[in-house]
């Protein structure tokens, strides 16, 4: 019986400091190149001969200015501030690239379907399938109100509105065209056959839309659905229509919990346990030997900010946790951002600051390993194993030396354990993922709106 395959995903985000904050300062590290063509074609040809399944964009359309009730903290220390627009750059990196996939973020609660549906389908042509969508409804305020609202959408029907949003888009990119509406053929000046593309009607309480889908279909129609919510609403909704699902974990055993809750949440909308497959994010440093990687992670210590992270974390929680002491107990009320990363800091006992401090000591909430490619790939098949999960959002420590080192260290002691594959399959990334096709699979609720 063959080993299950380890996916990986990079994870980066269009900015300098994404989620282990303060090491844009080591003298290694170029995230602060973002801004060049160079910096991303550079990484997404690294990947590539690094095997990774694809490069995973976060994003975010607002400021971190909880904590300290400023965004002081995050321009001084380049908190996800300043942020650029990620779907801008896959034109680029698909040009210089044939297999890499691409897992986007856009926030749905400002982005109208219509226009979004377009530039996605867009996306899908160029790459000839290799983009995904990580769908997100927003957590911060500050969008909120730059948006022109006084405070956003209330968290539960955030994921109503989510829910109608899906909705449209599978109107548009499984039924407005029919899979033979283009022909194509000069001799009888016809490209597309009216009789074949028909407008959508949507009448609902968020969306209204009458209209033809304005791009023929694309190799994937709807890409690969990603999604992060692990809240009780967010379960139900990723059950429905997720298919990468991103959760926080602190340990193999409560990655599993959380696994198991959702793949029930798929059975329960019809769908199968293995139509997800659940990333887990984590920060490698990998060396030689242990030595050398515990060397290399002292020195990235040296340069981290553990105040950096809880200004991250304070936006994701709500929390401002510069009004506390060092060990006054925190209050996680209920908040109207994450809920579980509120959930997931009373779990793991991160309940005074100081302890938020501890754990942040690269800057970063996420589990961190650290050692030589064996005991790398050993906690690797063991967060993969007992916690139920298919692979990892790979963090960034520095750029671009973290991936390098996996590339070169971790991937071939997996590939020498048969659990990372050794060349790609080709296809699009959906086929990449699940080895069944193109196209969502007829139990997929996007199926009900084709033609």
């Amino acid at each position: 019986m063959s080993k299950k395959k380890i996916l990986i995903n990079a994870f980066n985000v269009n900015c300098i400091g994404h989620i282990n904050h303060g090491l844009w300062t080591h003298p290694r590290d170029n995230s602060t190149t973002f801004n060049t063509l160079e910096y991303w074609t550079e990484l997404a040809q690294l990947l590539e001969r690094g095997l990774f399944d694809g490069l995973f964009i976060a994003d975010i359309v607002g400021v971190y200015d909880v904590y300290q009730q400023s965004v002081d903290m995050p321009l001084k220390e380049a908190i996800q501030l300043p942020v650029n627009d990620p779907l801008l750059l896959v034109s680029a990196m698909a040009a210089v690239t044939k297999n890499l996939g691409f897992g986007l973020t856009a926030n749905l609660t400002y982005e109208t379907p219509y226009l979004f549906a377009r530039r996605m389908s867009t996306l899908d042509h160029l790459t000839r399938g290799r983009v995904g969508w990580n769908i997100v409804t927003g957590y911060l305020d500050s969008a909120a109100k730059a948006m022109g609202l006084t405070e956003q959408v209330e968290h539960d029907r955030r994921y109503d509105q989510a829910d109608e949003y899906l909705q449209v888009l599978y109107k548009l990119w499984e039924g407005s065209w029919e899979n033979d509406a283009v022909l194509n053929d000069p001799a009888q000046r016809i490209y597309a056959q009216p009789d074949k593309v028909q407008p959508i009607a949507h009448e609902g309480p968020y969306y209204r839309a009458h209209a033809i889908h304005m791009s023929a279909p694309s190799p994937q129609r709807t890409p690969v659905l990603f999604q992060a919510g692990t809240s009780a609403r967010g379960m139900q909704f990723a059950g429905q229509h997720g298919e990468g699902i991103f959760i926080g974990a602190s340990s193999p055993e409560a990655a599993r919990e959380t696994s198991r809750k959702l793949r029930a949440a798929a059975v329960a909308a019809g769908r199968r346990a293995d139509d997800v497959k659940i990333y887990v994010g984590l920060a490698v440093v990998v060396g030689h030997t242990e030595a050398e990687a515990r060397e290399k992670y002292a020195d990235y210590r040296a340069y981290a900010s553990a105040e950096g992270g809880l200004a991250h974390f304070a936006a994701s929680t709500g929390v401002d946790f510069a009004q506390y002491d060092l060990d006054e107990p925190i209050r996680f009320g209920q908040s109207n951002a994450i809920q579980s990363a509120a959930q997931i800091a009373q779990q793991s006992g991160w309940t005074t600051r100081r302890k938020l401090l501890e754990q942040f000591t690269l800057g970063s909430r996420y589990p961190t390993l650290v050692g030589d490619p064996i005991q790398v790939a050993d906690a690797l098949e063991r967060w993969v194993d007992v916690g139920e999960i298919d692979g990892f959002n790979l963090t960034r420590l520095v750029v671009p030396e973290t991936w390098e080192d996996f590339a070169t260290l971790v991937v071939p002691e997996l590939q020498n354990r048969g659990r990372y594959r050794t060349s790609y399959a080709g296809g699009t990334l959906r086929q990449q993922l699940f080895g069944a096709g193109d196209r969502l699979p007829q139990r997929h609720p996007a199926a009900r709106w084709r033609r």
